[in-house]
């Protein structure tokens, strides 16, 4: 054997070996989509947060097919609405009016009365812009729509389930002993919508000044050794047994 046919058979037997171990990494090379537990927050505030965005409020007013006006409940309900947009409101109102409908002439008349309530109430004029509708679908009821958009706190959706609440092949954090995917959903979703002032949740509100009077009082019974507890003569009057005596 010369030395020629030495050298070409070691290239073969490198030329294979290189070929193998190619072959070897490319079968445990993964495309696919990497799905791991990890990547869910164990929190549910952070798999559902809080967002501060720009929501619709919306009020809607029922008119009969005879009758104009409005019922005590309904001036309530727009005095209302008129009251808290100028509290948060960031737009004009919307007010969206049926037409081609059997009450189109009821909620016509009817709307007369609601702008001079949102007019008396202090929303200007050029606050309020009047859209005429028809409702897509027949069997709905068609209503005087006001709507304005605010700065409200959302959470959700919620009823998202990606994976199944019992051991599967898909749901490998099972075993792990880690919440479901929809837990605290709903809990981030009432919290957000019974939140009045929805930059509570960015920042403090400023403190309010001291009540001056009252702190003089207390800060002279604390230098004259007495006690600063506030002091109701009328409470024993409002016990209903001496059992604790």
């Amino acid at each position: 054997m010369t030395s020629a046919d030495s050298a070409e058979r070691r290239n073969l037997r490198m030329a294979v070996l290189v070929a193998g171990l190619t072959a070897a990494l490319g079968a445990c090379t993964h495309t696919g989509p990497v799905e791991t537990t990890a990547s869910i927050p164990n929190d549910y505030r952070l798999r559902h947060p809080i967002a501060i965005q720009e929501t619709d409020q919306t009020v809607n007013i029922f008119v009969g097919n005879t009758r104009g006006g409005l019922t005590a409940p309904q001036r309530a309900d727009v005095i209302g609405l008129a009251s808290v947009w100028l509290r948060e409101g960031t737009g004009a109102i919307i007010a969206e009016v049926p037409t081609g409908t059997s009450n189109a002439r009821a909620a016509a008349d009817s709307f007369k009365e609601v702008r001079s309530l949102l007019n008396a109430a202090g929303v200007p004029p050029r606050g309020i812009i009047v859209r005429q509708y028809h409702p897509a679908d027949p069997r709905l009821f068609a209503t005087i729509r006001l709507t304005y958009p605010r700065i409200g706190a959302v959470a959700g959706p919620c009823g998202v389930w990606p994976d199944d609440l019992g051991p599967s092949i898909k749901n490998r954090g099972y075993l792990d002993n880690k919440p479901y995917w929809n837990f605290g959903c709903a809990a981030q979703r009432n919290l957000a919508s019974m939140i009045d002032n929805p930059s509570d949740l960015v920042q403090p509100r400023p403190e309010t000044p001291p009540y001056t009077a009252r702190r003089t009082e207390g800060f002279e019974k604390y230098r004259k050794g007495m006690t600063t507890a506030t002091d109701y003569p009328e409470a024993e009057k409002a016990k209903l047994s001496d059992t604790a005596k």
